[in-house]
């Protein structure tokens, strides 16, 4: 058995739980941490190891974390390698120079995590599930394919004002707003889609109306 055959095991028996919760975002969250407890055992269930390293890399006038997997096969010799860029914030409330790297340092390895073992960062079902709203849903179906090509006319417009809003706050809600993306696996905030960019919007707006 060749290493992305071992990986392949790895990627359909892995099952990451969801133990963090956003107070912010309302939605529970797997951390790096999370990610690597569960994998462990199937990594040596397979005859595999693992090293993470990071660097930090100048791209522009920003400053960016790159952290780099190297999933080796004891067996074989064979490696796999993959890298995910995190963009280190220039501050952040309560948390000193190293403390901030190290924060930076976790999310792009979670962005690597996820890319080498195909975790979905959505939320959890029960998060979205409409429980019982099938049949409503089926009825607004016709109205819906009516109106489909009004809410492509509008939505651009609209994602611009999502986002706009969203970078209003950006340095305020910094924290909340990377734990977001993170949790979708992007970026930036320009990686938001339509939906993504809606949903962060109204909770950054429902944080602000309640002062917190």
């Amino acid at each position: 058995m060749n290493i992305y055959e071992k990986l392949s095991n790895v990627q359909t028996e892995l099952k990451a739980p969801k133990n963090q919760f956003n107070g912010f975002g309302k939605y529970k969250y797997r951390s790096c941490e999370d990610i690597l407890e569960a994998v462990k055992p199937l990594l040596a269930k397979n005859k595999l190891t693992m090293i993470i390293s990071d660097e930090i890399e100048h791209i522009g006038e920003r400053f960016y974390i790159k952290a780099t997997i190297e999933l080796f096969d004891v067996e074989t010799g064979e490696t796999i390698i993959t890298s995910k860029l995190a963009r280190e914030e220039e501050t952040k409330k309560g948390m000193d120079a190293s403390q901030l790297t190290g924060s930076t340092s976790s999310y792009a390895t979670k962005y690597a995590l996820n890319g080498l073992f195909l975790i979905d960062d959505t939320k959890d079902a029960d998060a979205t599930n409409n429980h019982g709203n099938d049949q409503k849903n089926e009825n607004k179906s016709d109205n819906k394919n009516d109106k489909q090509q009004q809410k492509k006319e509008t939505k651009k417009i609209t994602i611009d004002t999502y986002l706009e809003a969203i970078r209003k706050y950006e340095k305020e809600y910094q924290t909340e707003i990377k734990d977001y993306l993170v949790d979708k696996a992007l970026l930036e905030i320009e990686d938001l889609n339509f939906e993504q960019a809606k949903e962060l919007a109204i909770q950054i707006k429902d944080k602000v109306k309640g002062g917190k």
